[in-house]
C-alpha cells in the first residue's frame, strides 16, 4: 500500500490461484498425516511413515504448500520486492528446518524403507 501499487489482474489472479492450491495442499497433508502431525520435529518411529494422500508421491507436501503460499500471497496484491524477500527468507529458514527433520526421519530404517526412495519436494523427481 505504502508504494501504490495498483493490482495487475494478470499477475493477482494466477498468485490467489496458486494460493488457493496451495492452501488445499497443505489441508490435504495435514489430514493425511493424521496424528503424525506436530509442529514439533520428533521421532514417531512408533506410528510408523505416513505414506497416503500425497505423500504418496513426495516427502514433504506440507512444505511444498507453505512454500508456495510465502510466495504467492503477496503476488496476489502486486507485492513483488515482498514476494521474493520473504520467499528467499523462508528458504534460508526451511533448509535448515527439512535438514534437521530429515535427520530424525532417516534414523528410522521403516521410514527409509518407505519413503527414502521418493522426492522430498517435486514428485517424479528423483
Amino acid at each position: 500500500m505504502l508504494l501504490h501499487r495498483r493490482f495487475l489482474p494478470w499477475l493477482g489472479f494466477p498468485a490467489l490461484a496458486v494460493l488457493i492450491a496451495a492452501n488445499a495442499l497443505r489441508v490435504w497433508a495435514m489430514l493425511a498425516l493424521s496424528v503424525h502431525w506436530n509442529m514439533q520435529i520428533m521421532a514417531s518411529q512408533s506410528l510408523g511413515a505416513a505414506s497416503s494422500g500425497p505423500y504418496r508421491w513426495i516427502r514433504h507436501p506440507n512444505y511444498v504448500a507453505i512454500f508456495l503460499e510465502v510466495a504467492a500471497l503477496p503476488l496476489a496484491h502486486t507485492a513483488w520486492l515482498t514476494a521474493t524477500v520473504a520467499t528467499m527468507a523462508h528458504i534460508a529458514l526451511l533448509k535448515r528446518r527439512i535438514a534437521a527433520e530429515e535427520e530424525v526421519l532417516m534414523s528410522d530404517p521403516g521410514y527409509v524403507r518407505q519413503m527414502g526412495g521418493k522426492p522430498r519436494f517435486i514428485p517424479f523427481l528423483v
